[in-house]
């Protein structure tokens, strides 16, 4: 269980957001919402740990994750808003770089596979820099089928994708929460899946 209680974020002499209180159990997904400069990013940096909060604490299965930073970051998935993969590198070798810098071992068929069921099946020899930005997208998100993590805490998810891309990303989604994982993601357009809850700030 992922906890956070009280958090606040002051960037200069801006207070982002305060008193944010948020718990997602096995099997929940959350969605926070916001206008452009509310904090959104700024809560989930602290909520993984690149950032601290002003005021309050983060708990994972009520310990406070600087108490269990490495085994929190086992169970952790963190994909920011921009891809962070490698223009000069295939979307394979992208993928298989992101599972080994995650401590998996990635063998080419599971790759191929993974990529696959991100629609990128053809391209996986390709050189990222000639994939369109929605394909590029499509890499980064691989990475969710690369290594097997309870929370995934995504920024943005569905930026660059087609109606297509949009709803297979939504399905790979429910499946982990279906299976027991959960998910903390912004979004500033609807999110195509069902029971989830919105953090407005």
């Amino acid at each position: 269980m992922l906890s956070a209680r009280g958090l606040s974020c002051i960037r200069g002499e801006r207070r982002l957001f305060s008193e944010v209180d948020l718990v997602v159990n096995p099997g929940e997904w959350v969605h926070v919402r916001g206008q452009n400069g509310v904090g959104k990013t700024s809560l989930l940096r602290i909520l993984v740990g690149l950032a601290s909060p002003d005021a309050g604490q983060i708990y994972w299965d009520d310990a406070p994750i600087s108490a269990c930073r490495d085994l929190y970051h086992e169970n952790l998935l963190y994909q920011g808003h921009y891809a962070c993969i490698k223009d000069e590198l295939t979307a394979i070798e992208n993928l298989r770089l992101a599972a080994g810098l995650d401590g998996v071992t990635l063998d080419e068929d599971r790759a191929m596979r993974t990529l696959g069921r991100f629609g990128l099946r053809g391209r996986e020899e390709l050189a990222v820099r000639n994939l369109s930005a929605g394909q590029k997208r499509r890499v980064g998100m691989a990475r969710l089928l690369s290594r097997k993590a309870t929370l995934w805490v995504l920024d943005e998810p569905f930026t660059a994708l087609d109606t297509a891309a949009v709803d297979m990303l939504a399905g790979v989604l429910s499946e982990h929460v279906a299976q027991g994982g959960m998910v903390v993601l912004t979004s500033h357009q609807p999110v195509p899946m069902d029971n989830g809850r919105v953090l407005d700030l």
